[in-house]
């Protein structure tokens, strides 16, 4: 999408109507996302946090803390990979099964590609590996290459499925 230069014009999303006032917030529209924030909490939910005493909310043990926290920095930087002929990240894309993060802060990623004739099989997990070792914290990295379950579009997220005009 391309915006006007045109110092006159004004988006419809930014345009108030006669009843708004300059303090009123303007509401844009939220994108779907992929669903791996509550997937997040479901597993810190499932390692059994402690509930805090006397109020709400949850505890979590400073190692789980750590551990997600890391893994965050990790999903990051997968973020960060595309596939050259598909314009969205690999992990939207829903190529990366499972991250493990061991005890040393090694981490093994389990991932699979769109096909196994895919052009970039041969430099893809270089690439994931190399991506993953630059993350603060990640002693070093790990990449299994999978075919079982096979990719397909169903494990790509919302957000992957907008942006290819799937929806």
């Amino acid at each position: 999408m391309r915006f006007s230069r045109n110092v006159g014009f004004i988006p419809s999303w930014i345009a108030m109507n006669e009843e708004s006032t300059k303090h009123e917030a303007t509401h844009l529209p939220v994108l779907p996302h992929s669903g791996k924030v509550e997937q997040s909490k479901q597993e810190v939910a499932a390692d059994g946090p402690k509930s805090a005493e006397g109020g709400a909310g949850t505890v979590l043990p400073q190692g789980a803390l750590e551990e997600k926290l890391l893994e965050g920095r990790i999903i990051a930087a997968l973020k960060t990979v595309y596939d050259p002929e598909i314009p969205v990240d690999i992990y939207e894309l829903g190529l990366i099964y499972k991250i493990e993060i061991d005890a040393e802060k090694s981490v093994t990623i389990r991932m699979t590609l769109t096909a196994p004739a895919c052009p970039v099989a041969g430099t893809l997990p270089g690439e994931v590996e190399r991506k993953v070792e630059e993350v603060e914290g990640v002693k070093s990295a790990k990449v299994d290459l999978v075919w079982d379950p096979p990719w397909s579009r169903e494990m790509m997220s919302e957000s992957a499925m907008l942006a290819l005009g799937m929806f």
